[in-house]
């Protein structure tokens, strides 16, 4: 006797299986966004892991064996951030609370520009009352509760921040530990006939990738460097502060090296209109020795990301998961891009 098999006789049906299909959506969706934070932090670790593997391997070709290579660059990484935060610090946590006091200061003194005046005129003083209220909005200490969720909310971030890197650094060394193991037991799950292909573009990838997180974050360095020389004979103010949102903002190139200018132009202008001026010339003039001599010079073995791809995937990134979000998802465009040129490009060519 043949089995009976499951017809859809009724709408009653229809409509049930369609709102187990759209609830499944929903909790698949939830636990997505639950567990977006995790998969940014494997995705950095693996990042960070493929950026330090160079510095690993070529400490293996003086002689040591790879835990002791991983454990050397381990105890350097962490010894730098050791002493980059004994260092500055003290300092940041000072500048930065006086960066928060003068606030208001710095945005009154927008509209004391003769461009911001005569546009303040044509407009009918609407620009002068919309600085007079941010200002005064920022003066009031019981305000602050509103823009940064209180004091405790701020410890709390502070604290989900520490967390975070150190859960990076964890994985990171496990990535690394574990990076030819793993990337064994990926090659052995393809096909023989297309492994050794599989393997050649996978270690093209992982070589790529890994100079491309090591050199942006050199890029970010010599920009952050060069910005704390810079504003510290200019007299710009916070010089620490704003040398430290260069390096993390330069981690995310070109838009980053953009925002962190503009918002160093910004804190100019509290000195003098002169002094932003100059401030915006020196970045005009650093970004193209950027563009054209430093990041060639770094990047040479990299894959190359176009400017537009990358603000759509910094852009992406950040609107999905935030600032580190915004730093995966350039990584992950550079490995699409290097699929599409060894995989894509060679099959269409072959038609």
């Amino acid at each position: 006797m043949a089995p009976n098999n499951f017809k859809i006789s009724n709408p009653f049906q229809i409509g049930l299986l369609g709102g187990l299909g759209v609830l499944a959506a929903l909790v698949i969706g939830g636990m997505f966004v639950s567990l977006a934070n995790i998969i940014t932090y494997v995705f950095a670790a693996i990042f960070l892991a493929l950026g330090l593997d160079p510095i690993v391997t070529k400490l293996e070709g003086f002689g040591l064996k790879r835990p002791a290579a991983i454990l050397a660059v381990v105890f350097v990484l962490l010894g730098g951030l050791a002493t980059l935060i004994w260092a500055i610090f003290p300092t940041l946590a000072s500048q930065g609370a006086h960066f928060i006091a003068n606030a208001p200061a710095v945005i009154s003194g927008f509209g004391q520009l003769p461009l911001v005046m005569r546009l303040d005129n044509q407009l009918g003083g609407t620009i002068s009352s919309a600085i007079a209220s941010a200002s005064d909005f920022l003066a009031n200490t019981a305000n602050w509760p509103k823009m940064v969720g209180g004091v405790v909310q701020v410890g709390v971030n502070i604290f989900n921040g520490f967390f975070a890197t150190l859960v990076i650094l964890i994985l990171s060394l496990y990535f690394m530990a574990s990076l030819n193991r793993f990337k064994g037991f990926i090659y052995s799950l393809v096909p023989a006939s297309k492994r050794d292909k599989f393997h050649d573009i996978s270690e093209q990838i992982a070589t790529s990738v890994g100079r491309y997180v090591i050199g942006q974050f050199t890029i970010a360095a010599i920009n952050a460097t060069l910005s704390y020389i810079f504003m510290s004979i200019a007299g710009i103010p916070f010089a620490v502060v704003l040398a430290f949102i260069v390096l993390l903002l330069g981690l995310i190139p070109l838009v980053g090296s953009i925002t962190a200018a503009t918002i160093v132009t910004l804190v100019a202008l509290s000195v003098s209109p002169t002094t932003a001026l100059i401030a915006a010339i020196y970045y005009l003039i650093y970004m193209q020795i950027e563009a054209y001599v430093i990041s060639p010079r770094i990047m040479n073995k990299a894959v190359a990301v176009p400017g537009a791809v990358v603000v759509v995937a910094a852009l992406s990134g950040g609107a999905l998961l935030g600032v580190l979000g915004a730093l995966v998802a350039i990584p992950v465009a550079a490995s699409a891009i290097l699929i599409i040129r060894q995989l894509l490009v060679p099959h269409q060519d072959a038609k």
